[in-house]
């Protein structure tokens, strides 16, 4: 198969949770610009709509729909939803994340409400769409968004001479540390079924940080920068298309060499 044809979505229908947020924008604008018809998904409708509309004025078939992770009930309705609007499901891209601790210190109910949604939650949506993947001839691929705080502790040493907090939150490094695990679980519980499952743990996005955290972490990295939003676009695609084909089981360390 020529090599454009193995990195091709068209035809293909993926799910991406998160999708109106930082990384989950850039993810969904790489699948559509490959071919598929991208579904974002996230609490916010209006949000999540006015981000779909954005795509599809540049014209990628993007399309939004209301998802809450921590009700199971919002994850079987939109389960049904795609089914009746698209047919099938391809892949799913499992980004999204509540950031609902703030610190070491907080109330113990912030670390349960967390877990609702990054580890309930994202249990219960991992296991409803793979079912739907499940249903394809040709199988599919899941796709989770981690983090390299799931592999590594804080570096401290970022927030010096910054006014930013130090007080980084525990479940953040908890979940993540598990879903890398998880992937591994998945990658062989799913085995028979055709459904790769791959993890990406990403480094620091460019977000318009300070400029002395800026310095920080990006003198300690061998490319000098942080992630832009280009840098996760090929590999998911990779990931989601016949040229990762033989991927699977992986946790892909995206950090331009911060932690080699």
């Amino acid at each position: 198969m020529n090599v454009k044809e193995l990195f091709n979505l068209t035809g293909k229908v993926i799910l991406v949770s998160g999708g109106a947020g930082n990384y989950g924008k850039c993810i969904a604008e790489g699948l559509a610009e490959a071919g598929a018809t991208v579904i974002i998904a996230s609490r916010n409708l209006e949000n999540v709509t006015a981000v779909a509309d954005k795509f599809k004025s540049a014209g990628l078939d993007v399309h939004g729909l209301q998802l809450d992770q921590g009700s199971h009930e919002s994850v079987m309705t939109i389960k049904r939803e795609i089914m009746e609007r698209f047919g099938k499901l391809n892949g799913f891209v499992n980004n999204a994340v509540a950031r609902t601790m703030k610190g070491y210190m907080a109330p113990i109910e912030q670390f349960a409400a967390s877990m609702e949604v990054n580890a309930t939650g994202m249990v219960d949506i991992l296991r409803e769409m793979g079912d739907l993947i499940a249903n394809n001839e040709d199988g599919g691929s899941i796709i989770n968004i981690s983090s390299m705080m799931g592999m590594f502790g804080p570096d401290y040493s970022n927030y010096d001479g910054t006014d930013m907090g130090r007080d980084l939150p525990p479940d953040y490094f908890f979940h993540n540390a598990g879903l890398i695990n998880l992937t591994r679980y998945m990658a062989k519980h799913l085995a028979g079924k055709n459904i790769r499952v791959n993890c990406i743990s990403p480094g620091g996005l460019f977000n318009n940080q300070p400029e002395r955290f800026l310095q920080n972490y990006t003198n300690k990295v061998p490319l000098r920068r942080m992630a832009n939003s280009d840098d996760i676009k090929g590999l998911v695609v990779l990931l989601s298309s016949q040229a990762g084909a033989y991927i699977n089981g992986e946790n892909i360390l995206m950090d331009g060499g911060l932690n080699a």
